[in-house]
C-alpha cells in the first residue's frame, strides 16, 4: 500500500498542476522543500533487487525511472519526481545498511577508497519523461574503528547508502567530495532537478502571488 503524504496541498492551477515525488524517503523531501514548490509525497511500491549482470548506475537508472512510471500510471497530469541513490565501490553495490553491524562493516570496506555514489533521477509526466544520473566521488579518510563505531553511534545513518550520512557527522569520514551537483550526495540532485522541471514546462521559481494562492 502507498503512503500518501501532504507537504504542503498540490498545486491544481493550469500554469503548474500537481507535483509528486515519487520517494520513501525524508532526505529527498528536506531537499525538495528548499525550492519553496508545493508538492506531495507518495510512497511508490517498487522491487529494489538488483537484476542479474546489472551495473550499479543501471541499477540506479532503473529504478529511479521505476518509481516514477509507477507513480505517473495514477497521476498522468501530475509531474512525478522519481529517484534512486546506490554507491558503488570498485563494481560492487553498497546499499543502505539497516543495522549497526552492517553500517561499521560498509565503513571498514571503504575507508580509505574513493566511492562512487550513481544519485538517479527521472521526471515524468504523462509519455513524457527524462532520466539521468549525476556521479559523486567520494574520498573516505583512513580511520580507527574506534572514530567509526563513535560516529555510528552518534549519528545512526542506518537507512543512508553507505552509511555516510555527509550532512550531519558522516562528513567527517571523508577527505574529499567531487561532484558537479552539491546535492546529490544526500539524495536529490537540486541542479539537475530544476533543469528538467523547467524543460518540462513547470515554472521555478514561483511567484509569490502564486504560492498565496495555494
Amino acid at each position: 500500500m502507498k503512503a500518501l503524504v501532504k507537504v504542503p496541498v498540490a498545486m491544481s492551477n493550469s500554469s503548474n498542476p500537481s507535483l509528486i515525488l515519487a520517494s520513501t524517503s525524508v532526505y529527498r523531501r528536506e531537499l525538495l522543500e528548499r525550492l519553496g514548490i508545493p508538492f506531495t509525497v507518495i510512497s511508490p511500491s517498487v522491487d529494489e533487487a538488483p537484476l542479474p549482470g546489472e551495473s550499479t548506475l543501471e541499477l540506479a537508472l532503473r529504478l529511479a525511472k521505476a518509481k516514477a512510471t509507477a507513480i505517473s500510471k495514477e497521476y498522468p497530469d501530475a509531474w512525478v519526481i522519481g529517484s534512486d541513490q546506490v554507491a558503488d565501490l570498485c563494481g560492487a553495490a553498497i546499499g543502505k545498511p539497516g543495522n549497526f553491524a552492517r553500517a561499521m562493516a560498509q565503513l571498514q570496506l571503504m575507508r580509505g577508497t574513493t566511492v562512487t555514489f550513481h544519485t538517479a533521477l527521472c521526471v515524468m509526466k504523462g509519455d513524457t519523461e527524462t532520466t539521468l544520473s549525476i556521479p559523486t566521488e567520494v574520498t573516505f579518510r583512513k580511520l580507527s574503528d574506534e572514530i567509526l563505531e563513535s560516529y555510528l553511534l552518534a549519528e545512526e545513518p542506518y537507512d543512508c547508502a553507505g552509511s555516510a550520512k555527509s550532512e550531519g557527522l558522516g562528513i567527517t569520514l571523508l577527505e574529499a567530495i567531487k561532484s558537479d551537483d552539491p546535492t546529490a550526495l544526500i539524495g536529490l540532485p537540486l541542479i539537475a532537478l530544476t533543469g528538467l522541471l523547467r524543460d518540462a514546462g513547470f515554472v521555478i521559481p514561483l511567484k509569490k502571488s502564486t504560492l498565496e494562492n495555494t
